[in-house]
């Protein structure tokens, strides 16, 4: 039996027009042998959560440098849990404060990561995390 690969959705909420680093990381993730979808600039929440329930993804990578993240995280969150899909992974990255990353981890969001975290670190948190989920749902 072959292992499944890890699907991933890489997107850029909002209106922030910065995605090198979300590139990089699709690049990355991909490199690492998961399934990656990236979505491009300009994201609605409801685009990024339509995508990865119409994708079956296991993970949501947000990149946000603008600021909305207490908005856009939180409502992409609501939309895959009213979709009854609480079972994927809601992580990502930016410039995001200490105590925003805390708020956001109460209200189930997986762990965020600042500039200029390895993007292994990043790698190994995700698979972590897939490897845990598979074990509970066998």
């Amino acid at each position: 039996m072959t292992e499944r690969k890890v699907r991933v959705v890489v997107a850029k909420p909002g209106l922030d027009g910065h995605d090198r680093g979300a590139k990089i990381i699709a690049r990355a993730l991909r490199d690492a042998g998961m399934e990656v979808i990236y979505t491009g600039l300009h994201q609605t929440p409801e685009m990024i959560a339509t995508a990865a329930i119409q994708e079956d993804v296991d993970v949501i990578g947000l990149s946000i440098l603008s600021g909305a993240h207490m908005t856009l995280i939180p409502r992409v969150l609501d939309l895959i849990r009213a979709e009854g899909r609480d079972d994927i992974l809601i992580t990502g990255g930016g410039i995001i404060p200490k105590e925003d990353v805390d708020a956001l981890q109460e209200k189930g969001v997986g762990r965020l990561f600042g500039p200029g975290t390895p993007t292994t670190e990043l790698i190994a948190y995700i698979k972590e995390w897939f490897a845990t989920r598979e074990k509970q749902e066998a």
